[in-house]
């Protein structure tokens, strides 16, 4: 059974979040601001990304002047918010829709830009275009399995549930108001349906909502049992010039934190297994420093990434001259803290002095 779009439609008037993106009711949202949220918001919660959106249209206020800035000012703005491929793709994308004159108005043209994939040209369709989409995330995934009690688990259930989800607009409520219905989905998912502690006595679908009527809407979706994250090592080098600028080398382009600087130092984004931490630094001080220097260490560096846990030994030393030691441009350059493009696990290694 469908449930009444009309119910969750009521619900939104009276409960819907305010956020910086979102257009005021009875206005049209700005596509430029649903598709820099959307990219934004991609493994990344709303209060993580707000204050990055709010920086990114006082720098860039039209995609026009995102699309004509450095890249290398786009990834500046970006650094922390991780998952650099998007920042690239973010200012790829703004260069396309400025080429084409616009973005374009259909599920199939969006999906044909840099970035854009079946969920993100459904979630700028429906919101920004008024296009009956069902945008299926993970609040719309949630919500999915437990009106219909899916207990089979994630991922190998998320097709079944994709076409579940698509049949939910529907009904004449939601095919009349497409941006509002999908943004709907969102903040229900966000407040009500949340993973834990659903808040089922006061959801709008409560009737209809199979696993809510067999008390196991808390315990779906379902997932299969995660592997133990691997462990890496790395040591890193900390190198400050007398004025206090950093030795860093930027990462190649595409990858893991692709074009980010990084301190100089061993490799530690392969599938290689670490290596036992004494033999590690033996070959860190004998192949990977940037120069024979009194080598201090600053401390330990735990961070957490999707595919693995990385531990940082960081070494470093102060220049009296950088004269007198001289450095292989292979292993970075002199920069000021301020115009270093930093992922959360550099500004991390840099606060340890």
């Amino acid at each position: 059974m469908t449930p009444d779009s009309s119910l969750l439609l009521s619900w939104y008037d009276r409960h819907r979040r305010t956020l910086p993106w979102r257009a005021e009711p009875n206005q049209y949202a700005d596509p430029y601001h649903v598709w820099l949220s959307e990219i934004m918001l991609q493994q990344t919660v709303v209060q993580t990304v707000i204050p990055y959106y709010t920086r990114f249209l006082e720098e860039f206020p039209t995609i026009a002047d995102l699309a004509h800035a450095p890249q290398e000012k786009v990834l500046q703005l970006w650094a922390g918010l991780g998952y650099y491929a998007r920042a690239r793709n973010l200012h790829a994308c703004a260069q396309t829709v400025c080429q084409q004159g616009g973005f374009p108005r259909s599920i199939e043209g969006l999906q044909k830009l840099p970035g854009i994939g079946p969920y993100t040209s459904r979630a700028i369709a429906a919101i920004a275009f008024n296009i009956p989409a069902v945008p299926v995330d993970g609040n719309v995934e949630r919500i999915t399995a437990r009106l219909n009690a899916v207990t089979n688990p994630l991922p190998a259930s998320r097709p079944f549930l994709a076409e579940l989800a698509s049949e939910l607009n529907k009904t004449d409520a939601a095919q009349k108001r497409p941006s509002d219905f999908a943004q709907a989905l969102f903040d229900l998912g966000a407040t009500l349906c949340s993973p834990r502690s659903p808040s089922c006595l006061t959801c709008p679908w409560r009737s209809c909502c199979k696993a809510a009527a067999q008390n196991i809407a808390e315990t779906l979706p379902a997932r299969q049992k995660k592997q133990k994250r691997p462990s890496r090592h790395t040591v890193l080098f900390y190198v400050r010039d007398p004025q206090g600028h950093i030795l860093l080398r930027p990462r190649p382009a595409k990858g893991l934190l692709g074009g980010t600087d990084e301190l100089p130092g061993t490799p530690w984004d392969t599938q290689q297994p670490a290596i036992p931490h004494e033999d590690l630094l033996n070959n860190a001080f004998t192949h990977y420093a940037p120069l024979q220097a009194d080598w201090q260490k600053y401390g330990e560096v735990k961070h957490i990434f999707s595919h693995f846990t990385l531990y940082a030994h960081v070494y470093g030393c102060v220049l009296t001259t950088k004269r007198n030691y001289p450095i292989d441009p292979s292993y970075g350059r002199f920069i000021p803290f301020e115009e270093a493009i930093l992922a959360s696990v550099m500004k991390k290694c840099l606060l340890l002095r």
